[in-house]
């Protein structure tokens, strides 16, 4: 008997040990280093030990918000097509049926379904038919679903952009929020539409600065999250650069006393626009249906430059396909388009052909070609490279049929290079293409890629003395990409 005591006071004294030395491993390990500018280039990233670009396809931001989005599904789609960005919304914002004339907008979700990070009350009332929110507490299964989606995107290598507020679009959003005085039990939010995001109300204010701080807190492990501090600010009136500090100081308190920062990103604009204010934390730029031009403007900032969002009336493959391009291959570091073949009811990107209406594209054809983009990119040392438009000394495309068309836009070329090494080359247009590149002497491999299909169209070795060297592409249709590096 007093053997068998011993024994089990040892078992127990072991595990004891074991559990101490697992706890205290556990307390020493480093934390996993959230995604951050590259140290070597500030317009890309670096993330797990590698240098990123981020290229995706995803859904319309409702993936945590809209209990009937089966994430895992979706996240999956995006893991076998090589995406590597999804674009969440926070909640703070909803949208109802209807909204924009978007069908499956997961962004609406149906009566019951709207998950946030606010708690229902006991108290009806809310114009959703549900109870009023509680804006002084929060919601425990919203968190859990947050960061469970959060964690199951980082399994897959995916990174979250999270996106805090959003401009209220028209008085139906607006009387739908839970931010309005007759949604929540607090009675906070009196104001107009156009007053939410002025920093004025400081009731309101003190709940925005909250829901930052808690969401910012809970998701302080997870190296593959940013944050975005509101959705196309510049849409409507009324968001002060007041208001917009104070978030950011919000995100940057709740962080300060931790070893690991997470980066901030602003909208700044549509298309195209020098940006002449901008918060000194901000560290990624984000425009919406970006064009090659706000590169271009913003390149001496030193920040990732992002086309944010496309949309527009275009639904077509080539459109975005060639947007894509058109970006990355100026200098972009993030191409997110939006894709509205993801609905609750087809979370695996499989709702084709899109309604009529909807106000953009999306197809898993489309994801496929993105994948080609990222890895034309991937395949370069590209945290080297820079823009450079004189790399290219001469240039002569024969136009497409519709090109002879005094409308038809003209092509372009965008070039990346490290002068010497290596030179990634984008056409966007025409249908043959000369290019006398400016190459110092050495040897070259030059490569034609298809942007749809990924299949090298043309390879040559260039044995150059020096100067510039002309370069004759094969027949393609619509764009083609061109890869020199040196042997």
């Amino acid at each position: 008997m007093l053997a068998a005591k011993s024994n089990c006071y040892r078992v127990a004294a072991v595990s004891s040990l074991l559990c101490f030395f697992a706890r205290l491993a556990e307390a020493v390990a480093p934390q996993p280093v959230p995604i951050r500018l590259h140290p070597d280039n500030p317009h890309y990233f670096l993330w797990r030990g590698k240098p990123t670009v981020l290229v995706t396809s995803g859904e319309h931001y409702g993936a945590v918000m809209n209990l009937d989005f089966d994430y895992i599904l979706y996240l999956d789609e995006l893991k076998a097509c090589g995406l590597n960005l999804t674009r969440t919304f926070s909640g703070t914002y909803r949208e109802v049926a209807g909204s924009f004339h978007i069908t499956g907008n997961t962004l609406a979700p149906a009566p019951g379904r709207y998950l946030c990070p606010w708690p229902r009350s006991s108290t009806p009332g809310a114009t959703d038919g549900g109870s009023t929110f509680d804006l002084a507490n929060w919601d425990g299964a919203y968190f859990k679903r947050l960061k469970d989606f959060i964690a199951q995107a980082g399994r897959r290598g995916i990174v979250v952009e999270l996106v805090l507020f959003c401009t209220v679009y028209d008085e139906q959003l607006w009387n739908a929020s839970p931010m309005n005085a007759r949604n929540n039990t607090g009675g906070i939010g009196t104001m107009g539409r156009h007053e939410v995001y002025d920093a004025k109300d400081q009731q309101l204010l003190a709940v925005q600065q909250a829901v930052t701080r808690k969401i910012v807190t809970e998701l302080k492990d997870f190296d593959n999250v940013y944050f975005e501090v509101c959705n196309e600010p510049y849409e409507r009136p009324g968001l002060t650069a007041e208001w917009n500090d104070r978030i950011v100081a919000a995100i940057m308190e709740s962080e300060a006393a931790l070893p690991a920062k997470h980066l901030i990103a602003q909208g700044v604009g549509h298309r195209a626009a020098k940006v002449a204010r901008l918060n000194g934390s901000v560290s990624i730029l984000n425009f919406h249906a970006a064009t090659a031009e706000a590169v271009r403007l913003n390149y001496d900032l030193g920040k990732v430059i992002a086309d944010d969002e496309t949309g527009g009336a275009d639904r077509s493959d080539r459109k975005h396909r060639t947007e894509g391009w058109d970006f990355i291959l100026a200098g972009g570091g993030v191409y997110d388009h939006l894709d509205f073949s993801f609905t609750p009811e087809h979370p695996d990107g499989t709702a084709v052909p899109l309604p009529p209406g909807t106000p953009g594209g999306g197809s898993p054809e489309l994801r496929r070609q993105l994948r080609i983009l990222k890895e034309f990119i991937e395949g370069f040392d590209f945290v080297r490279m820079r823009p450079d438009p004189t790399a290219i000394s001469g240039v002569r495309i024969t136009p497409s049929v519709a090109g002879n068309s005094k409308t038809a836009p003209q092509p372009t070329v965008r070039v990346l290079s490290q002068p010497g090494t290596a030179y990634a080359v984008y056409i966007n247009g025409g249908r043959r293409a000369e290019l006398s590149i400016k190459l110092p002497a050495g040897a070259y491999q030059a490569e034609w890629v298809n942007t749809k299909t990924g299949a090298i169209e043309k390879s040559e070795t260039l044995r150059h003395a020096g100067g510039s060297r002309t370069v004759a592409s094969p027949a393609y249709a619509e764009d083609i990409a061109l890869r020199v590096q040196r042997q």
